[in-house]
């Protein structure tokens, strides 16, 4: 009994001296709650499941997942349980006004404060680009990727319509053009979803009526430059509208539904995010080659290479975990796991997608259609982050429901920014 336990003492010693607490799979493992946005139809979904199973297996810890599909219900859940002392041990969240209320509540471990005990933490990472809260001004998040906003696109029906696939030069007059053709020949131009998910259109119309220097300014008063780049905005969204150029039912349909009009060939264009190219690679397995990504139509101060990106999400450490030794290792290992160089290689679908590794990786897909992802990047001559991220809860969820009461005529486009500017000012 007692050489059993001697050997069992020496490898532990081995196991903490040569790799690391953390690294060493332990008969007993701990089990964390993890909260994050990789639920299913999330473009990561997969990666994220694969990912969490391989620390699974390498620790003898086991993850009691509660992760589901960024929307504004996940949001308002991942808050309330905040409020309710029932936060996770790991959270991956946004970072911006929509994590102040997490940072605020002093539940959340800063970057700062674990870098201090466990120097290598994030290491790997140029925290230089990392945001930082917009509560206190620290840094919380360690980010998987960043994402970028932009135009993708359905070969197969321009071609059908006698439509060229927009360039580095596409404008929104040549796109108005273009979508008139495309109607015509019978295909709907925009797959969108206003009701559900009106924000991508909004971000990019508000964005086409300002400036790159000025995007991220949220209108304070009636009249200000700000008020009036989103007043002409919802305008030149409402002019798409009543042009039948969005589905018929863009008011009433999902997401989901809107993006299987793209994938089934019956639409030509949508704008969504960076995290959406894992999902047209399994939607649409069998004709990826239709499809490329390009830029958003850009009109006045922007130019089309000029695009929504950077960094909004990212993993935080409670300080109900922190306070766990056990957990808090396990949770510490858990992030390096999953902001590992390979892990985020997965994720970023090999560089397509920004990170914010030392090393970015390079691509090894050589498919037209992730190829054009990546060109599109690369060539990019700005990133600005969504305003959206800037907004309160409560502007944000003003906004987006107030966008289809523009579109039938209920609200004016003043109307719905004043509501805003009300609220901000509160």
């Amino acid at each position: 009994m007692q050489k059993k336990l001697t050997i069992t003492i020496i490898l532990l010693l081995i196991c903490v001296m040569g790799l690391g607490l953390s690294s060493c799979k332990k008969e007993n493992g701990v089990t964390i709650k993890v909260v994050t946005s990789y639920g299913e139809g999330d473009g990561n979904y997969t990666n994220y499941i694969n990912a969490v199973k391989e620390w699974e297996e390498k620790t003898g810890n086991k993850v009691d997942d509660d992760s589901t599909t960024s929307d504004e219900n996940w949001k308002s859940k991942v808050l309330a349980d905040f409020d309710q002392d029932k936060e996770p041990d790991v959270l991956f969240y946004f970072v911006g006004t929509d994590a102040d209320k997490i940072v605020n509540s002093g539940k959340v471990m800063s970057l700062d404060s674990i870098k201090a005990e466990y120097p290598k933490y994030a290491s790997n990472m140029n925290t230089n680009i990392i945001p930082a809260s917009t509560a206190d001004g620290q840094k919380y998040i360690v980010p998987s990727t960043g994402f970028w906003e932009a135009l993708y696109v359905n070969k197969a029906v321009l071609e059908a319509a006698g439509v060229a696939v927009p360039d580095s030069d596409y404008t929104w007059d040549q796109f108005l053009t273009d979508s008139a053709q495309i109607k015509a020949a019978g295909y709907t131009p925009i797959a969108a979803s206003l009701s559900e998910i009106p924000h991508y259109w909004w971000e990019y119309a508000i964005y086409n009526n300002g400036s790159v220097g000025a995007h991220l300014q949220i209108p304070i008063l009636a009249g200000d430059a700000a008020s009036i780049a989103w007043d002409t905005g919802l305008d030149d969204i409402k002019m798409l509208y009543d042009s039948g150029i969005f589905p018929s039912d863009t008011l009433t349909a999902s997401d989901e539904d809107m993006m299987k009009l793209l994938v089934d060939g019956k639409a030509a264009f949508a704008i969504d995010g960076s995290w959406k190219i894992g999902w047209f690679q399994e939607k649409a397995a069998d004709h990826l080659d239709d499809f490329v990504v390009s830029y958003v139509p850009a009109k006045a101060d922007r130019k089309a290479t000029d695009i929504i990106g950077g960094f909004s999400m990212g993993y935080y450490i409670t300080k109900k975990a922190w306070d766990d030794a056990d957990r808090r290792e396990a949770a510490i290992d858990f992030i390096e796991h999953m902001t590992s160089d390979s892990v985020i290689a997965r994720f970023s679908n090999n560089g397509v997608a920004p990170t914010a590794l030392l090393t970015p990786p390079k691509s090894e897909d050589s498919s037209p259609f992730i190829q054009s992802a990546s060109d599109m990047f690369r060539h990019q001559t700005s990133a600005v982050p969504a305003v959206q991220d800037l907004l309160s809860s409560e502007a944000k969820t003003v906004m987006f429901g107030g966008v289809a009461q523009v579109m039938v005529g209920a609200e004016t486009p003043q109307a719905l920014v004043d509501s805003v500017i009300a609220i901000e000012n509160e």
